[in-house]
Order: structure tokens, then sequence, then C-alpha cells
């Protein structure tokens, strides 16, 4: 028994060394120019403890890759065994927030633990990417949800969104909505039940709409305001959005260069090396650096996509299908908020904004997604 385990592991770790070099190459650029990018714009400055934000970035991503091989190697049909204890967990987490929970930047969204904190709203996602796609793959609908279905499966997103809209975070109150939306748009809702639903929804969504909007703080709706006109109030809430636009387009072709930029490095635009990030690599590096960025997060989600498509069976195909929509959610958003085009909502840009929960758990995802693949590979 002993010789026999012994033998699958070994063949597990030869298609793991041997597989997708690529992603790996892929996955170093994108973080190398996370921690420089922040390197830039905060140097030596130190956050909450004595470290600074680049070494502490970089302490990050050795946990999340860490992870990463942790959840690339685990078998993720054994991982989906436990899908919803670890929903419950994460819900347990998530509600513990708004009674335990630290405050920061007018929100309170972190947990902690001595100096370590981290933020629940992170982690459920891998809690219902999971509990979603155990749900489904045991019960997949033929021929599309219906009724009954949607509303059950729905449950599973009602807790989290309110608790994470109430802390108050809307970008990833959405960001775990993408997860759901993601799976659903593959199954499909059944072709009468598509007409209903649209017919709901519409009659729905003003009650809806009020709810978010009545849980969202102040300065949530000024920056929803504007967006449209950020002129209307240069000197506040349209300040981010204005100082980003002179950052992304003083740029130009080839960018001021490392550590030259004057918008990032003189400090006008705030949360640099959080949300804004884009912004200092559009400065530094310009348009070719941009377009160089976005080669590398479009090879890795044609990757991901890849995996979706190939899934020996249906739990790993929507495992794929959510990972990849919600990084797909992150990039488009973030860059769109830099760039004026969609309201600021806090979103940041996966693997290269400043955060440790974040990083964690898009390198665990990641991790998620080769072991999709591998598994198809073996025999």
């Amino acid at each position: 028994m002993f010789q026999e385990d012994w033998k699958k592991t070994m063949a597990e770790y030869r298609v793991l060394s041997v597989y997708d070099k690529l992603l790996f190459l892929l996955l170093f650029f994108i973080l190398a120019i996370g921690v420089l990018s922040i390197y830039s714009v905060t140097g030596g400055t130190l956050g909450r403890s004595a470290t600074p934000f680049y070494l502490k970035q970089i302490s990050w991503i050795v946990v999340g890759w860490t992870v990463f091989l942790v959840m690339a190697w685990v078998d993720y049909r054994e991982i989906a065994r436990f899908a919803f204890p670890i929903y419950g967990l994460t819900l347990l987490l998530l509600v513990l927030v708004p009674i335990a929970g630290r405050t920061g930047m007018g929100a309170r969204r972190w947990l902690a633990l001595g100096s370590f904190s981290f933020q629940p709203s992170e982690l459920v996602k891998i809690g219902l990417l999971l509990a979603l796609a155990k749900h489904f793959s045991d019960d997949y609908p033929n021929g599309g949800l219906d009724l009954k279905r949607l509303l059950i499966s729905g449950t599973f997103l009602v807790v989290p969104f309110v608790f994470i809209l109430k802390q108050p975070d809307l970008g990833t109150a959405l960001s775990v909505s993408t997860i759901f939306i993601s799976m659903i748009f593959v199954i499909g809702l059944r072709s009468r039940f598509l007409i209903y639903s649209f017919l709901i929804s519409a009659m729905l969504s003003p009650f809806i709409g009020q709810f978010v909007w009545n849980n969202l703080k102040e300065y949530q709706k000024r920056r929803l305001f504007t967006f449209m006109n950020p002129m209307e109030d240069p000197t506040g809430t349209g300040y981010q959005i204005i100082q980003s636009k002179i950052a992304i387009g003083s740029g130009g072709l080839f960018g001021k260069g490392f550590l030259e930029g004057t918008q990032t490095q003189l400090k006008f635009l705030p949360e640099r090396h959080t949300d804004f990030i884009f912004s200092v690599l559009a400065e530094q590096w310009g348009f070719l650096g941009v377009f160089v960025l976005f080669i590398l997060f479009f090879f890795v989600m044609l990757w991901g996509i890849d995996v979706a498509v190939k899934a020996k069976d249906t739990l790993g195909s929507l495992l794929a299908v959510g990972i990849i929509g919600l990084l797909f959610f992150y990039f488009f958003v973030n860059v769109g908020m830099t760039l004026g085009v969609m309201p600021v909502v806090g979103v940041p840009l996966p693997l290269i904004s400043y955060g440790g929960s974040a990083m964690v758990t898009t390198l665990a995802m990641l991790g998620l997604l080769l072991n999709i693949k591998v598994r198809r590979l073996m025999r």
C-alpha cells in the first residue's frame, strides 16, 4: 500500500514539475511588476509594522506561493469534499467582523490576531467558490436552472454579500457576486424562465438598488455622483480620478521611467500602492508597459479558460469558471476606475496591488486552477 501511494505521489510530482512552465513565468513577471511598482511609490515607507511596504508584499507573496503549491498539490475533489464546512467557517469569520473587527480608513473589514490581521471577505471568495461548484456539480441542472434552483443557489451568495456590503466594501461585495454570475452564465437558465427572470429582475431592480444605496456610506455615494463629472468636485471626491488620469496620460508611449513619475512620486495621487497602482505603472512605463501587463494577464486568463473547457469533470469546470470570472472582474474594474470610465469602488489590481489577504487568496485560486489541469493529465 505504501509503495502504491508513493508511486502515485511521485507521478503527480513529475506532472507538476514539468507542467506549465509558462504559467510560472507569467506569474513571476506580474508579481515582479507589482513589487517594483510598490517600491517605486513607497520606498522605505513603513506600514503599521517596522517593515517597508514592498518587503511586506514580498513576504505575502512567499506565503501566497506556499498556499499556491498546496492548492495545486492536494486533489481539488478532496478539497471540495469539505466545501460546505469551509464555506461555513469563512461565513463565521465574516460575521465576526462587525463584532470584533478592526476599523481602518472608515471601514471595519479586518480581524486581528495579535499583530497579524486579515480580511475575512477575501477568504469568503474561496468558500463561496467551493460551495457553489460543489452544489451545482452534485445536482447539475441539465437544460438550465429553474426558479427554485436559482433561489436555492442564490442563498449561498446573499449572506456574504450583505455582510460585506455593510462593512462597507462595495467592490468586494460585487466581486463575490461575480463568482455566482459566472457559474450561472455557463450553466444557463431555462428558456421560459429566462424571460420570467428578466421581467422579475426588471421589477426588483429598483428595490435591490435602493437596498444597496441605503447601505453605502456617504463618501461612496459621493464617489458614484462624481464619477460622471469629476470636475464638479476637483479637490474632493473627484481628486483621485483627475490625478489618476493625469498620471496615466503623462506616461505617453514609453513612460517617464522608473522612479521618475511626477504625479506618483510627488504624492499627488492617493492610494498609489493599492487601488491606483495601475496609474503608477502607466506613468512610469507608458503605453508599452501597460500593453505588456495586458498581454501577461490575457495569457493567464486564456490559460484559465482552457482549463475550464478541458476539465475532466463538472466540478473542475465550474471552479475554473468562477476563478477566471473573478480575476477578469478585478482586472477590468480596477483598470476602468483608474481610467475614469468606471466608479471608484475600491477594487485592487490582482497580484499587483499591495495587500496580503488579496494576494494569498488570488494565488490560492490560481493554484486550484493548476490543480484542475494537472488532474486532467493524470491517468
